[in-house]
């Protein structure tokens, strides 16, 4: 073979192996965006969560108030059981949005730093 032949043979093969490469960071970027749109669906939901949450919390504030000025023991009794529910499923959610912001945001920060080849 002659040199030019051989560099000629050598560059294709270098550029064959160059697009394998990129086809699959197309397919990690991709992937990688469709991670980001999911993180960011679940926060939607989280912060959905927490909002009823927080209006169940002041239901049940209002009805406890209520029945403790009425002087209805058991129903206060009942009252006091379910805000100490509801209290605990938002600490829950609250604590499943943080572990999704933080998903999210390592996913942002990858999207920052340019490693996924991204700008929005």
């Amino acid at each position: 073979m002659q040199p030019l032949t051989m560099v000629a043979a050598g560059a294709v093969v270098v550029a064959l192996s160059c697009g394998a490469a990129g086809a699959q960071n197309g397919r990690e970027i991709r992937q990688d965006r469709k991670d980001v749109r999911q993180d960011r669906r679940e926060l939607r939901q989280d912060n959905r969560d927490i909002r009823q949450d927080r209006r169940e919390l002041a239901g049940d504030r209002r009805e406890l108030a209520r029945h403790r000025e009425a002087g209805r023991a058991d129903e206060v009794k009942r009252d006091r059981a379910e805000l100490r529910d509801d209290q605990r499923e938002l600490r829950e959610d609250v604590r499943d949005r943080r572990a999704s912001f933080d998903a999210t945001c390592d996913s942002k920060g990858k999207l920052a730093a340019g490693e996924l080849g991204v700008t929005r």
